[in-house]
């Protein structure tokens, strides 16, 4: 049977991570794809920033020209407990969808260990449902004060992947407002398009629905719903939240399908799992009057080129010739094998 006939029931899971603690938050993650899969899910989105969490209503101690030590340890406490790509977190999550036989996608804070590095990246983690971690995705612009603790992703992780389930792909939070990016995913022709967010406005509920429409595609949200009394005691910086409201986030997520129709959600101010039954040949039927990368381009007018390269930001070359050492080659390889 064609993959575009294919029907299975999805899950989206809105829910608060232990904050702060990556081993914590993936043990929860892992709890919760098994919860999933028992409600007959056979693919999983968990929201972004899931492990270890998205530090809402935290400054850093920052200031134009000034950071503080208190923000600099926050960091810290940040930087500890980051996921490391691969390692024993990864691990674990792909032990969870292998055990419940499901494909998963889990937001993560992403520590760049290699070589000594320090950036975070916001990251969204895809596993197949043998527990192979199928691709990463960076997060391409953090969004506002974001910018103050994550690096920016490059387009080797722009990717859309053939699986079992269909063509699966998306876009982290605010990203989802670049329309190039957003046609990147289109010109792969993805038909299930996984969306994680941190945005708990109302307006977030029209962009699931124009993404579904213009894409033609099945849209993932998911959210977290987190109060104030789930962040640890004594954190660097908890007076930040001094004056915020109790409820930080209030979750909106929701499933949507390709011709915008809200399938289940939005789910607000509580923790719980969204199922909905997916048709991929819902998809192909949508494209009968609209394809946004196919007959309803213009490529007479409009171009897009997307450079899917990975960008080191140091490029060691060979003393003679000029090309990149076979170490550096074999590093780059590798690199883009686990990103794309």
């Amino acid at each position: 049977m064609s993959d575009a006939f294919i029907h299975f029931r999805a899950a989206v899971v809105q829910a608060a991570p232990a904050l702060f603690d990556r081993d914590a938050s993936t043990a929860k993650a892992v709890r919760l794809i098994g919860e999933a899969a028992a409600g007959g899910a056979r693919l999983v989105l968990l929201p972004e920033a899931f492990v270890p969490g998205y530090p809402r209503g935290l400054g850093f101690g920052t200031r134009v020209g000034n950071r503080s030590a208190a923000g600099r340890l926050l960091w810290q406490l940040c930087w500890d407990n980051a996921v490391e790509v691969p390692g024993p977190a990864v691990d674990a999550l792909g032990a969870a969808c292998r055990a419940a036989g499901v494909q998963a996608a889990v937001g993560v804070v992403e520590r760049d260990g290699a070589g000594g590095r320090g950036t975070l990246y916001c990251s969204l983690l895809h596993f197949g449902a043998d527990g192979r971690l199928l691709g990463v995705h960076r997060k391409l612009k953090p969004t506002g004060t974001e910018r103050l603790i994550w690096g920016e992703g490059d387009g080797s992780t722009l990717a859309v992947r053939d699986t079992p389930l269909g063509r699966i792909g998306g876009l982290i939070c605010w990203e989802n407002y670049m329309p190039l990016a957003r046609m990147a995913l289109y010109a792969q022709g993805v038909q299930v398009y996984l969306a994680p967010t941190a945005d708990a406005r109302d307006t977030w509920q029209a962009t699931l629905r124009h993404i579904a429409c213009e894409g033609r595609c099945f849209v993932l949200g998911a959210n977290q719903y987190v109060t104030r009394a789930m962040y640890p005691p004594g954190i660097p910086g908890l007076e930040d939240l001094d004056g915020q409201p109790e409820t930080l986030c209030r979750g909106g997520s929701a499933i949507v399908s390709p011709f915008g129709e809200v399938l289940a959600g939005p789910l607000w101010d509580q923790a719980g799992i969204l199922w909905a039954e997916l048709d991929l040949g819902e998809v192909v039927r949508g494209k009968f009057d609209f394809d946004v990368a196919g007959h309803y381009a213009r490529p007479d007018v409009f171009r897009l080129t997307v450079n899917t390269r990975p960008k080191p930001s140091v490029v060691r070359r060979r003393a003679r010739g000029g090309d990149t050492s076979d170490a550096d080659a074999a590093s780059n390889k590798k690199t883009t094998r686990r990103r794309t």
